[in-house]
């Protein structure tokens, strides 16, 4: 299927699964409440229905005009039920369910439009692609221990807090058992001495850092880059799944889990093409002996 097959696809999925909530809004009490708190359904239904549901199925046939009104709205039905439910603590699942909607119709609003996956619309500013200066081994180091300090900060304290407010406020939080919470503490143990050992391996010997903007210089196969190809990948985003154990907070550890296929998906393909550019041969034998994602005995030389 081409790209625009599938935005088409994910919109008349939408319609179905909007015009299947809304016979259970009308139907199930329950359903009602967890979704729309006291909001007034017939009030909702009379903008929703027409601009979410026939939006989205006109959409799904190709209409364009409908792909801007459908994007659209989901993205300000899901802003105004994400404010709702934090200022009154209910409709949490309603909220939760339109956020998800909006990123989705959003994604799918660009695959209609565009015809392609704009992956590299990721790799702006702080993110492109450039290799590091020439330096000492000790200053690219130096640079890759702050931009641990920044990651760990934004991506396992900040966001992670974040979320972990928002799962209580919204009446979403699953009491986690003790066990679990001591298994997130052990992994992110494991998870950080696996991020730490990259990243000295990539400053010492790749001559650069893991960010983008500061790429080694030197294909690294050497250190936990013998076992799996993306160990600081591997290692960031089991801390992240680490964090949510330890909060207690399955939204956390999905948050985690989302990232690391956004990072598959788009951002790994353009990563190794660019590898594959600068390091050819080499590269490519990497690629094929060691894994991507689960490590497993090495197949090069030490």
């Amino acid at each position: 299927m081409s790209p625009r097959s599938w935005g088409r696809l994910f919109f008349g999925l939408q319609a179905v699964a909007g015009a299947a909530w809304w016979i259970a809004v009308f139907t199930w009490p329950g359903v009602r409440t967890v979704t729309l708190g006291a909001l007034d359904p017939a009030l909702v239904a009379l903008l929703d229905v027409p601009l979410f549901v026939l939006g989205s199925a006109l959409a799904a046939l190709g209409v364009r005009a409908a792909v801007w009104v459908a994007a659209g709205w989901t993205a300000v039905v899901a802003a105004g039920m994400a404010l709702y439910a934090t200022v009154t603590g209910m409709a949490g699942w309603g909220a939760l369910l339109m956020v998800a909607a909006a990123l989705g119709s959003i994604g799918a609003a660009v695959l209609v439009l565009t015809g392609r996956v704009p992956a590299e619309w990721l790799l702006r500013g702080p993110f492109r692609f450039r290799l590091a200066a020439t330096a000492r081994p000790v200053a690219h180091l130096s640079r890759t221990a702050v931009q641990i300090l920044v990651f760990t900060a934004v991506f396992l304290v900040a966001l992670p807090a974040v979320i972990a407010v928002v799962e209580h406020r919204w009446g979403l939080h699953v009491p986690f058992p003790v066990a679990v919470r001591v298994a997130g503490v052990v992994l992110f143990a494991v998870a950080f001495a696996l991020s730490m050992w990259s990243a000295t391996a990539m400053s010492m010997r790749g001559e650069g850092t893991p960010l983008p903007s500061a790429m080694p210089r030197r294909l690294v196969v050497a250190g936990p880059y013998r076992f799996v190809r993306n160990p600081m990948a591997v290692g960031g985003i089991a801390q992240g799944v680490a964090v949510g154990l330890m909060a207690g907070s399955w939204l956390v550890v999905l948050y985690a889990l989302c990232g690391s296929l956004v990072w598959n998906a788009l951002v790994r393909p353009l990563e190794e093409a660019d590898l594959e550019a600068r390091f050819g041969a080499e590269f490519r034998t990497y690629r094929d002996r060691v894994a991507c994602w689960v490590p497993r005995r090495p197949r090069l030389p030490v």
